[in-house]
C-alpha cells in the first residue's frame, strides 16, 4: 500500500461511487425505457433527451446521497480510520441497497399506476398488511428476482469494499483538509444541478408534455423524496389548524354560497353550463397574466383617485372591455392566481396545487376542458418553466406545448427573470397566426416577468415615471402595460383577432401590506375580458379570479361544457357577490361588506368594511362557518383529487 497516496485517489474511489449509482439508475430507467417502447416511439416527443435530463436528475440524487461520506473521509483523523471505514461500508450498503431495491419496485408501481412512486408509494406504507399481501400475491416472481439480486449485490459489495475505503485515511490529513472545500463544492453544484439563480427540481424532469416520457426521465428515489417532503409540508391538519367540520357540511356550506349543486355531477361542483353567446365556430382563449399588478396603479379602474399615466394602455383598452371593477385575487402568491385563471380553483390550505403532489395529474384545467374540442393548448412563458413547478403541472394537466425563456431566440432583452414582456407578446403573437392559419383553434396562458423585483426592463420604450427611480414597480408596470397595448395592437392586425376572446388580469398585486387585519384592498386586481365581438361594460360586483375564467369560456360560444370551476360567468344572474381572499394562513371570505376572517388556532372573527378599512362587527356566525366551509371543502377537494376533469356521462 502506498504510504502516502495522493489525493486524487479520494477523487478516483468517490467518481467509481458515483458512476456506481449512476449505472442503477440508469439501468432502471432504460428498462421503463424498452418495456413501454411502443407508447413512447408514438408520443410525438423527442423522448431521446430523457436519458441527458435522467441523467441531470440522477446526479442530484447522487450527490445528495454523496455529502455525508465524503465529509466523512475527508475530516475523520486517521486514528479513527476503523471506525469510518465501518461506517462507510455499512453506509454504501444501504445506499446502493435502496437504489436497487427502489429501482426494483418502480416496475410493478409503474404497471399499476403509470407512474415513478409518489405519494401513494409512502401512503401504503401506512398499511403494510394489506400492501405486502398484495405484493406477494401479485408479484411473487419480482420478488423472487429483487431478492436474489439484492442478496448477491450485498455479498459481492461486503466483500470488495473490506479494503476500498482503508487506503484513504492514508491520504495525509492536510492534504483532505485542503480537497474539503473543492469536494464540498462540486456536490453543491451536483445537487443544485444549476448555475441559474433557481436550483433544479422535479420540474427539470418534465420537459414533454408525454406525461409517460416525463416520467421514465424522472429518478424514483427523488420522486419519492418529493412527495414526502410535499406531504410533510402541506398536508395540513385542516381540523388540527382552523377547526372541525364534516366535508359534507362544507360542500354544502360552500355549494349554498356559490349557488352551485354539489350532486349534479359526480364530480362535486361540477355541472353542465350552457353558453349564452353560442357559435357555430367557437372562438380562441388567449389569458394574459400579469404579475404582481394592482388595481390601485390602473387609473381606469379608480378615476380621479388612480394613478395617471402609468397603465395609459389598460386604461384605454378598459373602454371597450368586460372590465371587472371589484376583481379580487385568489392570493398573494403566483400559484394561486394561475390556479384561479386557469383551472377556476380557489386557494387550498398550505401549498398552492401547482407546487402540491396529489395534483400534478388530472387537476381540472381550461386546457384539459377544451381538448376534445380540437384546441391546441399552449403555455408562454418568458422564464423558467421549472419556476414554481409550473412546467410539471401545466404538462401533467392537459397542456400540449410549453414555450419558455430557453426557446426564445436572440430576445430583446434578458432579465433576471428571463425575457421582457415584449418579447414574450410578440412570440405570442407568432405563435398564434401560425395556429390560426392551420385553422387550429387553441387556448393560450401567457404569463409575464416584468413586474418583479429587481423590475428590469429594456430601455428606451416608455417614458418613465416623473419622481422615480428607474428600476422601480411604477416603470416595471408602465412596461408591463406598453407590452400589453402592443400585444393587442398587433394582434388587432392579425386575423385570428375577431376570433379570438383575450383575458389579461393580474395573478396577485405587487406586494399585499396594509394596517387590516386581512389587508383585503391590496387583494383588488385588474381584469378585463375583449376581443371579436365582445361588448364593453364595467362588472361592479364582487368577482374571483374563477369568475373571471367562466366567463372568458360562456364568451367562447361552445354550448354544454361540463366543468367544476368554483365561479360563475358574469352573464349568470345567480352569480353571488363573494371573494375569498388567502393571505398566508389567514382566510379572509368577504359576503357584501361583511369579511370573515379565520386564522390558525384562533376563532373565527367577524369585520366589517367601512371607509375603506374593516373594524370589527357583530359575530355573523353563519358567515365564520361559511369560511372554515370553504378551508375544509377546498382541502378535501385536493386531497381526494376531485378537482378533475369532467365526465359527461356522469352528469345528471
Amino acid at each position: 500500500m502506498n504510504n502516502n497516496p495522493s489525493i486524487f485517489l479520494f477523487f478516483k474511489k468517490l467518481f467509481i461511487i458515483y458512476l456506481g449509482l449512476i449505472a442503477i439508475f440508469f439501468i432502471g430507467r432504460l428498462g421503463l425505457f424498452f418495456l413501454y417502447y411502443d407508447r413512447i416511439s408514438q408520443s410525438g416527443t423527442a423522448y431521446g433527451w430523457s436519458f441527458l435530463y435522467g441523467l441531470k436528475m440522477d446526479t442530484m440524487v447522487v450527490s445528495m446521497l454523496l455529502v455525508i461520506p465524503a465529509t466523512l473521509m475527508l475530516l475523520l483523523p486517521r486514528l479513527l480510520s476503523r471506525v469510518g471505514v465501518i461506517f462507510l461500508r455499512f453506509y454504501f450498503l444501504i445506499a446502493f441497497l435502496l437504489a436497487i431495491y427502489i429501482e426494483n419496485a418502480t416496475f410493478p408501481f409503474f404497471a399499476e399506476f403509470d407512474v415513478r412512486p409518489n405519494e401513494l408509494f409512502i401512503n401504503y406504507l401506512e398499511y403494510p398488511k394489506e400492501v405486502l399481501g398484495n405484493i406477494w400475491a401479485s408479484y411473487k416472481l419480482e420478488i423472487l428476482i429483487s431478492s436474489i439480486m439484492l442478496l448477491l449485490f450485498g455479498w459481492w459489495f461486503w466483500r470488495k469494499s473490506s479494503s476500498f475505503f482503508t487506503d484513504i485515511y492514508s491520504i495525509p490529513y492536510w492534504k483532505r483538509l485542503l480537497a474539503f472545500i473543492p469536494i464540498t463544492l462540486i456536490l453543491f453544484v451536483g445537487i443544485r444541478s444549476s448555475f441559474g439563480h433557481r436550483p433544479a427540481n422535479i420540474s427539470d424532469a418534465t420537459y414533454t408534455s408525454s406525461h409517460l416520457v416525463n416520467e421514465v426521465t424522472k429518478n424514483s428515489l427523488y420522486a419519492i423524496g418529493y412527495a414526502y417532503y410535499s406531504q410533510k409540508k402541506t398536508d395540513v391538519a385542516v381540523s388540527k389548524i382552523y377547526g372541525k367540520m364534516p366535508v359534507e357540511e362544507a360542500f354544502e356550506r360552500m355549494g349554498k354560497l356559490l349557488d352551485l349543486d354539489v350532486t349534479r355531477c359526480n364530480t362535486p361542483f361540477a355541472r353542465p353550463v350552457t353558453t349564452h353567446f353560442k357559435q357555430a365556430k367557437p372562438k380562441n382563449l388567449v389569458i394574459f397574466i400579469q404579475e404582481s399588478l394592482g388595481a390601485q396603479f390602473v387609473g381606469g379602474l379608480n378615476g380621479a383617485e388612480g394613478e395617471k399615466g402609468i397603465t395609459p394602455n389598460l386604461d384605454q383598452l378598459i373602454q371597450e372591455s368586460i372590465s371587472f371593477n371589484q376583481l379580487y385575487s385568489n392570493g398573494t402568491r403566483s400559484i394561486r392566481g394561475l390556479a384561479g385563471l386557469t383551472a377556476g380553483f380557489l386557494s387550498v390550505p398550505g401549498k398552492g396545487v401547482l407546487k402540491r403532489n396529489k395534483s400534478q395529474k388530472d387537476f381540472f384545467t381550461v386546457a384539459q376542458l377544451l381538448k376534445p374540442y380540437g384546441y391546441h393548448s399552449v403555455f408562454i412563458y418568458g422564464g423558467e418553466k421549472r419556476f414554481d413547478n409550473m412546467a410539471s403541472w401545466f404538462y401533467g394537466n392537459g397542456f400540449d406545448e410549453i414555450i419558455d425563456e430557453e426557446m426564445f431566440i436572440n430576445p430583446k432583452f434578458h432579465g433576471v427573470w428571463g425575457v421582457s414582456d415584449e418579447d414574450l407578446v410578440e412570440r405570442a403573437n407568432k405563435e398564434f397566426k401560425q395556429l390560426y392559419a392551420k385553422n387550429k383553434p387553441f387556448v393560450s396562458v401567457m404569463f409575464s416577468t416584468t413586474n418583479h423585483t429587481p423590475f428590469d426592463f429594456p430601455e428606451g420604450r416608455i417614458e418613465l415615471v416623473k419622481g422615480v427611480e428607474p428600476h422601480t414597480v411604477k416603470n416595471a408596470i408602465k412596461f408591463a402595460d406598453y407590452a400589453i397595448g402592443k400585444f393587442i395592437d398587433q394582434a388587432k392586425k392579425e386575423d385570428y383577432y375577431k376570433d379570438t376572446i383575450f383575458v389579461i388580469a393580474a395573478d396577485h398585486n405587487v406586494r399585499v401590506y396594509g394596517d387590516d387585519l386581512l389587508p383585503y384592498t391590496m387583494f383588488r386586481i385588474p381584469g378585463l375580458i375583449l376581443g371579436g365581438g365582445v361588448k364593453a361594460q364595467n362588472i361592479g360586483r364582487l368577482s374571483t379570479q374563477a369568475d373571471v375564467l367562466a366567463t372568458s369560456l360562456d364568451l367562447l360560444g361552445i354550448d354544454d361544457l361540463h366543468y367544476p370551476i368554483l365561479g360563475h360567468s358574469i352573464f349568470e344572474s345567480h352569480k353571488k357577490n363573494m371573494s375569498l381572499m388567502q393571505f398566508h394562513q389567514m382566510y379572509g371570505l368577504r359576503v357584501g361588506d361583511e369579511i370573515a376572517i379565520i386564522q390558525p388556532q384562533e376563532k373565527p372573527v367577524t369585520m366589517k368594511i367601512v371607509n375603506g378599512h374593516l373594524e370589527k362587527a357583530p359575530r355573523n356566525q353563519e358567515l365564520e362557518k361559511d369560511v372554515l366551509a370553504f378551508v375544509v371543502g377546498l382541502n378535501e377537494l385536493y386531497q381526494k383529487k376531485l378537482y378533475k376533469p369532467v365526465v359527461t356521462s356522469d352528469c345528471q
